[in-house]
């Protein structure tokens, strides 16, 4: 393999074209190897360009130094009909691979600097970088408070914000865009105190792959409660308005934060946005099903991967699902602990069990959490009950982007911010509490 990221990715592309893929099983980082296999990598492959035609051309790659490191290759590669841009993860010196994306063709062109959106004023607020968690699974953060609150104790409200499922940063970095930036910077600008931080599993990929029964708490509860009491402390915030705002499987996995942190620091409220309430395996089915009609091949060329991973979700139901399960057999190669602690965790049955107040916030032409599948399901558990504010976005996508049409993956590749009326309305049932 190549010395140089881009030599890398560019074998990797001739590996996959070859298809040699046990050869590029060994390519992979020594934590992930148990999770791929040559079968899954040649489906996923074929899945993804068959309907484009063969390779006529494979273009220089774009590299990006991510966290310390980490590069991201972006390999422009053309096909005989339409074009595509694949994203190759790269670790350390031997460039070993973590992860492998197929973006649009524009992807592969420089990342733009982040702009603020219309409706955030940096003047308005401070950041200021802090550490939640302990070692060796502390994380980053970024806290940002409104300006005007030196000297005015326990007076601002605070939002902690829990990202989506995924590696994901501080700032739910999707491509060239930050939506819990954009919350984040929105809310600040309307007088309200928003701590974001990066996950363990962007901090710490090794490690959390190498622990077999990670569960969705370890993913988000430790650092949450870490957060809630660094907010807690901050002499001008008020310790009984603090507030949970999660997004997609963040917004899945609030009420179990706020149901850890009863014995303090207490929270007063949550924001669910675009939360899965839709079984995790059976919502990946879902969401497989629906790119299946926007396929630009046809719904035939994905069905392998939705066989596949209709299987793996049969795998989780499985009354026999142990321990010892293989993680090659569930979806995303993800140990059994992780889906034997999910698959018992009811969303909206963990919130009705709160005496919580809750907005919860919808794209109506969300795929990933949809106003069928999982608003409905926060409707039947928690829409009678007072205290409880529902408001469906039609525009706006699962990034909460407005737009018009059936929404895709390739929806999120431009840049853009998150809905204005989307954070306004969220400063607004703040405000009102």
């Amino acid at each position: 393999m190549s010395t140089d990221p881009a030599g890398a990715a560019l074998a990797v592309i001739d590996m996959a074209r070859n298809g040699q893929f046990a050869e590029l099983c060994e390519r992979f980082a020594p934590p992930l190897r148990d999770m791929v296999s040559a079968g899954s990598l040649r489906a996923a492959w074929e899945a993804e360009v068959d309907p484009y035609g063969p390779v006529t051309e494979v273009r220089t790659p774009l590299t990006e130094a991510g966290a310390p490191g980490l590069t991201t290759a972006r390999v422009p590669v053309t096909f005989e009909r339409g074009e595509l841009t694949i994203a190759i993860d790269l670790a350390g010196e031997q460039h070993w691979i973590t992860g492998i994306q197929f973006l649009p063709a524009g992807a592969a062109e420089p990342t733009a600097p982040w702009e603020p959106p219309p409706y955030a004023d940096p003047a308005a607020f401070t950041e200021t970088d802090v550490t939640l968690g302990d070692p060796p699974l502390a994380v980053t953060g970024v806290l940002s408070v409104p300006r005007g609150a030196a000297g005015q104790e326990n007076h601002l409200p605070a939002v902690l914000l829990l990202a989506g499922s995924g590696p994901h940063d501080p700032d739910e970095t999707i491509g060239r865009n930050k939506p819990l930036k954009d919350l984040a910077w929105g809310l600040a600008t309307a007088g309200i105190a928003v701590l974001r931080f990066g996950k363990v599993t962007h901090a710490h990929p090794a490690e959390v792959v190498a622990d077999p029964d990670f569960t969705l708490t370890d993913e988000y509860v430790p650092q949450a409660l870490a957060g809630l009491r660094l907010l807690r402390e901050h002499p001008a915030i008020d310790p009984a308005r603090l507030y949970l705002a999660g997004h997609s499987l963040g917004g899945s996995v609030a009420p179990r934060v706020a149901a850890a942190a009863e014995a303090g620091p207490a929270v007063a409220g949550m924001i669910l946005l675009a939360a899965g309430a839709q079984p995790l395996h059976w919502s990946t089915v879902r969401q497989f099903r629906y790119l299946a009609t926007v396929n630009p091949g046809g719904p035939a060329t994905l069905q392998p991967a939705i066989d596949a991973i209709t299987a793996q979700a049969k795998a989780v139901d499985d009354p026999g699902l142990s321990a010892a399960t293989p993680r090659e057999t569930l979806p995303f190669g993800v140990p059994a602990p992780y889906w034997l602690d999910l698959r018992g965790y009811d969303p909206p049955a963990a919130a009705a069990a709160l005496s919580k107040p809750m907005l919860i916030v919808q794209g109506g032409r969300d795929y990933q959490a949809t106003v069928d599948d999982d608003l409905s399901r926060w409707r039947a558990a928690l829409g009678s009950r007072p205290g409880v504010t529902i408001r469906v976005y039609d525009a706006d996508n699962h990034l909460f982007f407005p737009g018009s049409g059936p929404s895709s993956p390739e929806e999120y590749e431009p840049a853009q911010h998150m809905d204005p009326e989307v954070i306004a309305g969220i400063a607004s049932w703040l405000s009102a509490r």
